[in-house]
C-alpha cells in the first residue's frame, strides 16, 4: 500500500477530517489533502510527527512509496511504558493506551527541546491536563516552574490557589503574592499578612498599610501598632465595624498574624 492510501486508512480508522489531522500535526488541510492524493510527500519530521501520531513506525508507515530510500531513523510503536531514543538526545513518551473522550490518561513527554504532553495526567517540558507537571505547565492541579491552574505551584504561579515564589491568585501564597487574600514576603491583595502588606482592606504584617493596619509599622485609617497594647476582640470589631459580613477565616487569619 502506497503513503498515500496508508494515511488516508489510518486517518479515517481515527474518524478524523483532513482538517482535524492538519491540526494535529501543524500543517493544513490542503497539505494533507496532497499527501493523501500522492501529489506530495511530507519531510522527514513530518513522517516521524505522523508515526507517532498513528503509533507505527516510519517504515510501517511509507511501505512501498519508493520516494523514500527505507534509511529513514527508526521509530518504534509506542507502547505503555515504552522509551524512545533518537539522535543521541535523552527523550522519553510514553502514552497509555487508556483514553477519555480521545484524551491519553497519561502522557508523559519528556527530553531535549520541545516536548509537549496533553493528557488526563500530563507530564513533559510543556505540559496541559487535569494534573500538569513540567517546565511549563496549565491544568486544574499545576506543578512546574511556569505554572497556571486552578491549584498551580511553581516558581511562578496563576491560579484560584496559587504557591510559587511570585504567586498570583485568590489565594496567594509566595515571596511576592498578588490575589484575594494574600501571605508573602511581599503581600498585596484584598487581605495581605506578610512582611510587607499592602491590601485595600485589611493588612497585617511588619509594615502594614490598608484601611485597617496591623503591624509594627501601619498606615490607614485605622491602625494598631505592636508596640501599643490592643485586644483581639478590640481588632475583631473594627473589623466587623467598617466590613460587616468579613469571613470568619479570614478575621482568624488576620487575628493569627497579628497576636
Amino acid at each position: 500500500m502506497e503513503f498515500s492510501n496508508k494515511l488516508m486508512e489510518l486517518r479515517k480508522e481515527k474518524g478524523w477530517s483532513q482538517e482535524e489531522l492538519g491540526n494535529k500535526i501543524d500543517v493544513s488541510r490542503q497539505t494533507v489533502s496532497k499527501w493523501e492524493l500522492g501529489q506530495t510527500t511530507p519531510e522527514m519530521n513530518k513522517l516521524i510527527e505522523i508515526s507517532r501520531l498513528f503509533q507505527i513506525t516510519v517504515d510501517e508507515l511509507i511501505c512501498a512509496n519508493s520516494n523514500y530510500d527505507g534509511k529513514q531513523e527508526p521509530q518504534t510503536r509506542l507502547q505503555d511504558g515504552e522509551q524512545k531514543a533518537g539522535s543521541g538526545k535523552f527523550h522519553y513518551e510514553y502514552i497509555s493506551e487508556k483514553k477519555i473522550k480521545g484524551i491519553p490518561l497519561v502522557h508523559v513527554n519528556v527530553g531535549v527541546g520541545k516536548c509537549k504532553a496533553k493528557g488526563i495526567i500530563a507530564i513533559g517540558n510543556a505540559a496541559t491536563g487535569i494534573i500538569a507537571i513540567g517546565f511549563a505547565a496549565t491544568g486544574i492541579v499545576s506543578i512546574a516552574l511556569a505554572s497556571v491552574g486552578l491549584f498551580a505551584f511553581g516558581w511562578l504561579s496563576v491560579g484560584l490557589a496559587a504557591f510559587g515564589t511570585v504567586a498570583a491568585g485568590a489565594l496567594a501564597f509566595g515571596a511576592v503574592a498578588v490575589g484575594v487574600v494574600t501571605f508573602g514576603g511581599i503581600s498585596v491583595g484584598v487581605y495581605s499578612i506578610g512582611g510587607m502588606a499592602v491590601a485595600s482592606r485589611i493588612a497585617a504584617g511588619g509594615s502594614a498599610n490598608a484601611p485597617i493596619a496591623i503591624g509594627d509599622t501601619a498606615q490607614g485609617a485605622i491602625t494598631f501598632l505592636r508596640s501599643e497594647a490592643f485586644t483581639k476582640e478590640e481588632v475583631r470589631a473594627a473589623i466587623l465595624n467598617r466590613y460587616p459580613g468579613t469571613w470568619d477565616i479570614i478575621i482568624r487569619l488576620i487575628l493569627l498574624a497579628a497576636f
